[in-house]
Formats: structure tokens, C-alpha cells, sequence
């Protein structure tokens, strides 16, 4: 892999973490396209730059956050736990990201062979990525209908596993994390930005999990070629956060429509290709 393909590759792998496309779909289709190879190492690399990316875009929340967990601990200690997530938006917020959390932990440890046999199966992935535009579509029909959105204070413990659920269910490649997690957060009620945020603060531990176990593969891409692990791994990260104000500003002012018909495009193409040509 040279430098040229690897920034193409971490350009990729930058929007499509966070544009609700599925990241794990195109780090399937474009090596094929560019004619390359990728590993699994040169993947983790990119994720910790989208990782990068995603601290980078909400790091004062994160700061937030962190003070309010390690205060709510006190507050346990002095049992008013209770009273202090009613305070302070922050402690729920970072109780119910750790909580959201755990379903795709789970996942990754007992579910990790079947999903990664997922990603040979390209017709797989194409189906899984029309399922993402179904998703986006109909989430956006139930949105538009919700007349009374419910902010953070209405979030819940029960919400948040349920937008775990569909996080875990996003390892299937096509399976789009960001997409599942907003839809669901759109299907739930929530606001439309709350839906977005909690999604991409909700990637942190994700991504920082997936890296933390393929960390040991980290080091075989670096000994092959050191400078186009760096420009990928730049990419990802500059894309990345673009990304996330892409996807805030459009949740905000318009819809993630154009998504819906994306997936479904890039999903058929896809299956027609693989099943009728042989390309994949």
C-alpha cells in the first residue's frame, strides 16, 4: 500500500465513521477498488485517528464529563447519587455513556469470530448496508412526525441500552454505527441533535475498546511502511471531525435522507456486482 492509497483509505475511513454510511462497509469495498490489500493493524490505526477526531470535536464535554463521573462517585460514597444526577446533567450523562456502552462490549468479546467472518461475504455487507438505509429512512418519517422531542432530562437508563443494542449490532459490517445509533435515538424521540451527540460521544469507548484489543496487531503495519500508516492516520482524524460537523449541522437543519439513498445505491451496487460480475 502506498501513501496515495492510504489517504485515500483514511479519508474514507474519516467520513464514514461519523456520515452515517458504514465505515466497516467501505474499508471492504475501496481496497478492492484501489487494487490493495488492508489489515487489520492499518484499520486500527485509522479508527484511533477517528478516535482523535471525535475527542478532539466534544473535548469539553469529555472534560465535563470526567469531573462529573469522578464527583458522582463521591457522591455515592455520601449516598446522594441519586440527587446528584438530577443536579447535574454531566453525571447522568456519563452514567448512561458507560451504561450505552456495555452491549457492544459484550458483543465484541463473544460475538468477535462472527462478526469478522462477516467481512469476506461481500453480498452480506451490501445487504447490511440496504438495512442502514432502511434505518435512516424510516427514523427520519417517525421524526418528522414527533412533535414532542424529549431532551437529556428524559433520556434513560432503558434508552440508553436500547441505543447500545443497535451500537453492538453495527459491528456487522454495513451495519452503519453512527446510522444505527442516531435512527435509534430518532425512533426513541429523542432531540435531533441529542440523538447525534449521544451517538458520537458514545463511539469513544467504542473505538477506544476495538483499538485497546488490536492494539498487538499495531505494530506489524508500522515495520511495513511507516509513512503511509502516518498519512492515513492523518486523514482519518482531519475527516473525521469535518464529519462530525457535517452530520450535527444537517441532523440540525435539514435531514440524513441523502444517507438513506446512499446506502441503498452503494448496497445494490454491491450485491449486483457480486452476485451477477464477480467483482467483489
Amino acid at each position: 500500500m502506498d501513501i496515495i492509497q492510504a489517504i485515500i483509505i483514511g479519508i474514507a475511513q474519516g467520513l464514514t465513521e461519523f456520515l452515517p454510511v458504514s465505515s466497516s462497509a467501505h474499508l471492504v469495498f475501496i481496497p478492492h477498488i484501489l487494487g490493495t490489500e488492508s489489515n487489520l493493524a492499518f484499520d486500527t490505526i485509522l479508527h484511533i485517528g477517528t478516535l482523535v477526531a471525535v475527542v478532539a470535536y466534544f473535548w469539553k464535554d469529555i472534560i465535563h464529563m470526567l469531573r462529573a463521573f469522578f464527583a458522582s462517585l463521591m457522591d455515592l460514597v455520601h449516598r446522594k447519587f441519586r440527587e446528584g444526577l438530577k443536579e447535574d446533567n454531566y453525571k447522568k450523562l456519563a452514567w448512561l455513556i458507560i451504561i450505552g456502552s456495555i452491549p457492544a462490549g459484550l458483543a465484541g468479546i463473544f460475538l468477535k469470530d462472527f462478526f469478522e467472518g462477516l467481512f469476506n461475504n461481500i453480498p452480506i455487507v451490501g445487504f447490511f448496508l440496504l438495512i442502514t438505509g432502511v434505518l435512516l429512512y424510516t427514523s427520519e418519517m417517525v421524526s418528522r412526525k414527533e412533535t414532542h422531542k424529549r431532551d437529556l432530562n428524559k433520556l434513560s437508563i432503558k434508552d440508553s441500552l436500547i441505543i447500545g443494542v443497535a451500537q453492538a449490532c453495527s459491528i456487522a459490517p454495513g451495519i452503519s454505527r453512527s446510522g444505527a445509533t442516531i435512527s435509534t435515538g430518532l425512533f426513541l424521540g429523542l432531540e435531533r441533535e441529542l440523538a447525534a451527540r449521544f451517538s458520537f460521544l458514545l463511539s469513544i469507548p467504542a473505538i477506544l475498546g476495538a483499538a485497546l484489543v488490536q492494539a498487538k496487531d499495531i505494530s506489524s503495519v508500522l515495520d511495513i511502511s511507516t509513512a503511509a500508516t502516518i498519512a492515513g492516520f492523518i486523514a482519518a482524524a482531519i475527516t473525521g471531525y469535518l464529519a462530525i460537523k457535517i452530520v450535527l449541522k444537517l441532523i440540525s437543519e435539514r435531514d440524513l435522507l441523502i444517507f438513506a439513498y446512499y446506502c441503498w445505491i452503494v448496497g445494490a451496487l454491491a450485491l449486483i456486482l457480486s452476485y451477477y460480475y464477480g467483482i467483489f
